[in-house]
């Protein structure tokens, strides 16, 4: 699994990469999500859409929201203003 923060600009920057079955992996997986969350970040897991093909984003607010067969997790910054 790899974790993804989009950065204007630049694309996506690679932030942690690991195999969730690993208990070390794991632990820095959920370490670097957390971290995220806390900068006030958005997570959200690519999905395909199988009844129309198209691709979409399922929003996740905790590590264990992420599905086992998910091969990355996408950080984005929230929407400045009001």
């Amino acid at each position: 699994m790899k974790f993804l923060r989009m950065k204007p600009g630049h694309g996506d920057v690679l932030l942690a990469e690991g195999d969730p079955a690993s208990t070390i992996d794991q632990d820095r997986l959920v370490d670097e999500f957390r971290r995220q969350l806390d900068a006030g970040m958005w997570a959200a897991v690519p999905q395909l859409d199988p009844s129309t093909g198209r691709r979409a984003a399922r929003m996740v607010r905790e590590y264990a929201e992420v599905p086992v067969d998910a091969d990355r997790v996408i950080f984005f910054p929230r929407a400045a203003g009001g």
